[in-house]
């Protein structure tokens, strides 16, 4: 029977061995306000069930795995405020908030002719009295179909209107703590037909770093095979940082390989690290095995602190 948390004695080892927790324990060189250094292979982050609200999620990981993350992150729906409170523990835990603002129930046309520029300059003023880095995101997997302000919903011109909207609202507010986080799904993901994100690019001026959200569905993926055309697709469009802001592997694929490819993938990319969305989704992504927690405090052993 899998359990969330292996057996106590592995945990307290884990936990010994690492003296409180692995010691990747915050971003190199972290600026009180700017864009967040953009060195390659240096950032882990969690997404666990249960946040903004509460942070056990995330402590319960890192005393299982030894392993503190760099990056936190949680889904805010339109006219939810900033979570500063949510940031601020983040940040004493020695991680920066990562928020996907999702245009939820509002349309993007909409948005580009201001009528919700009242709710976006509270939440960039909210951010910017935070004044530690924040990463922002906006309309996630726009690539995909499966939300409405994504491909067959939202014609790609209004999303890039929309964003480029959303992004000169916050500089105008005096937001100049956020990296901007474009985040695009893997294409031809589980067999459909998911295109290239090149039609909802909005330009490097409004774009600090690229997100890529994929999954490993199968015991024959790999991350080349994942990941690599995706990649190759935004290299396209531009040379910004690439991080894999989503990612996980269900039991059924040898989650503890999948592990291993992803951290070897992140460093043959010489991509900026990844995301772990370690809750169930479409599969029980958790770690919560032996082999799949040793092959994370492993991985991580190769990520730069």
């Amino acid at each position: 029977m899998r359990r969330r948390l292996l057996v106590a004695g592995l945990a307290a080892c884990l936990i010994i061995v690492a003296g409180s927790a692995f010691a990747l324990t915050r971003p190199p060189s972290v600026p009180r306000r700017g864009a967040l250094p953009a060195r390659p292979v240096s950032y882990v982050g969690l997404y666990t069930a249960g946040l903004p609200a509460s942070y056990a999620g995330v402590t319960a990981f890192s005393q299982a795995t030894g392993v503190s993350p760099t990056l936190v992150s949680y889904y805010s729906g339109w006219y939810e405020p900033f979570q500063a409170g949510f940031a601020r523990t983040v940040s004493r835990h020695g991680a920066v908030p990562l928020v996907q603002i999702n245009p939820t129930r509002v349309s993007l046309a909409a948005i580009v002719a201001g009528q919700y520029d009242p709710y976006l300059r509270s939440f960039a003023r909210a951010v910017r009295a935070y004044g530690q880095p924040v990463i922002l995101g906006f309309g996630h997997e726009m690539n995909g179909p499966w939300y409405p302000w994504g491909y067959h919903h939202t014609p790609a011109a209004v999303f890039v209107a929309a964003w480029r909207h959303v992004v000169t609202v916050f500089r105008a507010a005096g937001a100049g703590n956020v990296t901007w986080l474009w985040t695009v799904n893997t294409i031809n993901a589980l067999g459909r037909q998911i295109p290239s994100p090149a039609a909802w690019w909005p330009g490097s001026a409004y774009v600090t770093w690229v997100g890529i959200d994929g999954y490993f569905h199968r015991r024959s993926s790999q991350f080349a095979s994942v990941f690599g055309p995706t990649i190759a697709a935004v290299r396209e469009l531009t040379k910004d940082p690439i991080i894999i802001s989503e990612t996980g592997a269900g039991p059924a694929t040898d989650q503890a390989a999948k592990i291993a490819s992803l951290f070897a993938g992140v460093r043959t990319y010489d991509l900026l690290g990844f995301l772990w969305f370690d809750t169930i989704g479409n599969a029980d992504y958790r770690i919560d095995t032996q082999a799949s927690i040793a092959a994370f405090r492993a991985g991580a052993r190769t990520m730069r602190a």
